[in-house]
């Protein structure tokens, strides 16, 4: 059977051009072949230290505005607010507790030593006022981020409306705070 199908193969043209092709096989070129980059070693140059910004002008690139053209919305204003009360309010803990830590007295001594300065009740408010401030503002504001975790209230206009809403309570739970 073997040599039958190999018998009506050498009859076809087909063996005829592949044994035509054998010679013109051994004398091509591949086009990798032909395309092979030489290799030449170079001593390594570590990168040059440039400024970012004088790199920026050496390249004519343009300064992007950023801040220059931004206008500041509520949303932006608040939220760093937030934040930077929370450091605030990390800045208390981390003083007290280094405080406890670190004074010899208790702290009636200390509360005593203030109330020797004889300083005016308005002082004493407005010191008070400002110590809670941090405290009132992250607490109303972390009721409206909770409030926004049942995804309600998120759209632009009620967006705004609980931020002022929520200034609002933050100056009451400081007032009433520094009142104590």
């Amino acid at each position: 059977m073997n040599f039958y199908c190999c018998a009506r193969l050498s009859n076809k043209s087909l063996l005829g051009s592949l044994a035509k092709l054998r010679p013109a096989l051994r004398t091509a070129q591949y086009a990798q072949s032909a395309t092979v980059p030489k290799i030449s070693f170079k001593p390594y140059e570590p990168p040059k230290d440039e400024h970012f910004d004088l790199k920026n002008e050496r390249l004519n690139r343009p300064m992007s505005p950023h801040l220059t053209i931004y206008k500041p919305q509520l949303t932006s204003l608040l939220s760093v607010t937030h934040r930077a009360a929370g450091m605030i309010l990390s800045g208390y803990i981390t003083a007290l507790g280094v405080g406890a830590l670190v004074l010899p007295n208790d702290v009636a001594h200390y509360v005593t030593m203030i109330e020797g300065l004889n300083l005016s009740p308005a002082t004493i408010f407005l010191a008070k006022a400002c110590l809670a401030a941090p405290l009132g503002y992250h607490f109303a504001n972390g009721i409206r981020h909770l409030y926004w975790d049942t995804a309600k209230g998120l759209t632009i206009k009620e967006v705004y409306s609980t931020g002022y809403a929520m200034l609002a309570g933050a100056v009451a739970i400081s007032l009433f705070l520094a009142a104590l």
